[in-house]
Parts: structure tokens; sequence; C-alpha cells
């Protein structure tokens, strides 16, 4: 009888998934052997944050490089649970290709990018089966952060599969970017909540819940940045413009804006099937650097609010992401896009969302309750240093 769906590959996925899962969590084990359940889990959280960072950025490096349709099937390649197994397949469409998006270098870029990924969404699943088991003993340890962050993988994992059947699409592609850096965000929170409930945070000088406001809408913002970046390189289109600060010799080039943020089509295509012109692309780079000058802006005037409230150590991070930025992405438009800025720029944008989301998770008023120090009342504008 013929099957529906062929489920190896799946399985195989899988396991490889777990295999590599397992030398994180013989780390975490081996360093805490003498700690308790809540310890063991803010330290595999962090080192869940810590690969899911790198998984970020794998996944830049996979898109710079061309090699999101290295393997065309999903989840494996050609059927196979490694590029070894689809020698023959890929061999077949590098010789009728070479210079196309399947060879045996874009294939297992494409399928370490899946297994790491596979690995991670085990090592979230390990850390909220854990916390529900170990839930009816300390009644402490956080379950919402942890079950939130599997469903959210789950998600995560649906894109990925949804990138590659629908061949790049850029709406799809540029949405699993941001499931990401919201994955990041996630883990960043569920860490901190079991360092929480741990105690390790109560001595560490922390920011007040009156700042939660100003950093929603400076992560709001950022957000924003990361999902133009995400379209601009989606698109191809950061050569749009190559001259800084002007683009094209111009401060206000020809730009096609309503074809250029037609979000539901195919990638280089319009909806009625016509190519997308060089306007459009044009319109996508130039919204993305004008938001630049905004986010800038903002994470200076940020920075500064911090400094003045006796938060030197804060200002100096957003000051530091903030030039980390500025020079990478010049980096990318008057170097001509070179991997190494492009991927830098998508690794500051992650460090930005992973910075702010912590930062809103210390300054919830849950940490106050926790032990946490709380600033004076007053605006966030007006804080001092006790």
């Amino acid at each position: 009888m013929q099957t529906w769906y062929d489920w190896t590959p799946v399985f195989r996925m899988m396991l490889l998934g777990l295999l590599i899962a397992a030398g994180p969590l013989l780390w975490v084990w081996l360093r805490r052997r003498g700690a308790g359940t809540v310890q063991r889990l803010q330290a595999l959280s962090v080192l869940t944050l810590f690969l899911t960072f790198d998984l970020v950025l794998f996944g830049a490096f996979t898109r710079l490089t061309d090699s999101g349709l290295g393997c065309p099937d999903w989840p494996g390649c050609y059927g196979a649970a490694s590029p070894l197994g689809a020698h023959a397949d890929i061999a077949a469409a590098q010789a009728a290709m070479p210079t196309g998006p399947v060879t045996f270098s874009k294939a297992w870029i494409e399928m370490i990018h899946r297994y790491l990924a596979t690995a991670v969404g085990a090592l979230i699943l390990v850390m909220a089966v854990v916390s529900l088991i170990e839930r009816r003993r300390d009644r402490t340890i956080p379950l919402l952060w942890p079950w939130l962050s599997l469903l959210w993988v789950c998600v995560q994992g649906a894109f990925g599969a949804w990138t590659v059947t629908m061949k790049l699409f850029p709406a799809i592609v540029t949405l699993h970017l941001l499931g990401g850096l919201t994955l990041l965000a996630l883990l960043r929170v569920q860490a901190v909540r079991f360092g929480q409930a741990d105690g390790l945070l109560r001595q560490a000088l922390q920011m007040g819940p009156r700042w939660r406001p100003w950093l929603w809408a400076l992560l709001g913002l950022v957000v924003l940045q990361v999902a133009l970046g995400g379209w601009v390189s989606t698109n191809y289109a950061v050569l749009a413009c190559r001259d800084f600060p002007t683009c094209q010799g111009q401060w206000w080039p020809p730009m096609d804006f309503a074809r250029g943020f037609e979000l539901w089509r195919p990638l280089g295509e319009l909806r009625s099937g016509e190519a997308l012109p060089f306007a459009a692309l044009t319109a996508i780079h130039y919204t993305h650097r004008l938001m630049a000058y905004l986010v800038l802006a903002a994470l200076l005037g940020m920075g500064w609010a911090l400094r003045r409230a006796g938060l030197g150590r804060q200002a100096r991070w957003l000051w530091a992401l903030a030039a980390w930025q500025l020079v990478t992405g010049l980096s990318n438009v008057v170097l001509e896009w070179p991997l190494l800025a492009a991927v830098a720029h998508t690794g500051g944008a992650a460090a930005l969302v992973v910075v702010l989301t912590g930062w809103l998770a210390v300054a919830h008023p849950q940490a106050a309750r926790q032990g946490t120090v709380a600033r004076p009342a007053g605006t966030p504008w007006q804080e001092r240093r006790a």
C-alpha cells in the first residue's frame, strides 16, 4: 500500500537533533552536579539562549550564501538525513546548474542549520518537560516561559519548512527571521525568571518598573527596523544604494514604494508576474536607511537617559550596540555587502533584542517583589544613582 508521507527523514532528523543536544545537556549536568533543579534549568536556559543566538547568525549565513534551497525539500535532503545520502541527486543538480541553488557546499550549510535548529528544539523540549515535572515539588519553578518557548519553536520550525517549500518567499523568510528573534526574547526572559526563582539576580543593580514604557517603545522601533532589514535582505535590495549618505548620487532617488512593499509575492516578482522594478528595490533600501536614523537617535537618547539615571553600564551597552550597527550597516553599503559585515549586522540586531528583553524582564514589578533593586519614584529621566 502506498504511504501518504515518508516519515523516515523526520525521525532521523529528530535523532540527530537529540544526539547534538546531548552535548549541552551533559555539560550542564557535569558543571552543576551539586546544584538544584532550578539552578540547572537556569544554566541550561542561558546555554540554550547562546546556542539560539548562534543559530540566528548561522541562519543569516545560510541566507546570505544563497544556501536556503541547498536542499530543496524538508526536513531531509532529497529524502535523506544528510547530503551524504543525497550525493547522486545533488551531483545531478550541480551538474545541471553549477552556480545554481543546489551544490554540495550549499546543501551542507542548509543541513547544518537544520541540525542546529533541531538540537535547540530538543533542549527547549527538555526544559519544558523538566519544569512541568519539578513544578509539583518546587512551586517557584516557572512554567509559562518554558512552554511558550516550546510552542514558539514549533511555530518557527513550520516557518523554516515554508521557507524551503515556498522557494524563499520574501514575506515568509522575513517572518522566519522575526520568529528567530522572538525565540531569543522568550529564552532571555526564561533565563531571567529561572535566575529570579533561584535568587541569582537579587544582588544585581536593576532597572525599576518605570523604565518599561521607554524600553517597550525602543524595542518596538528595533523590531520594526529588523523587519525592514529582513525585507531588504530577502529582496536583495542592499546594493540598490551603493553610496552614503546619498543614494545613487541623490538625496531622494526615484522610488516605487507601492511595489516595493507589496508583501505577498514571489521572490523578485510582483503578484502580476512582472519583474520587481529597480525603483521598488531602491524604496525598500532607502526606507530601511531612513528608519535607521530614527533608531540610532533613540538608542543614543536612551543611553543618555540611562547614564543620567546612574545606569552607566546599561548606557554603554546601548551605545556600543548602536555603534556596532552603524559600522556594520555602512560597511554593507560602501563595501558592497561583504558576508562578514552582513552577518555581523544581523548579530547586532539580535543582541539588541536580547539586551532590551532582558532589561524589560528585570524591570517588571515582579522583580521588585523577588528582591531586585527598584528605583525611587519619578520618571526614568529623573532617576539618579542612590
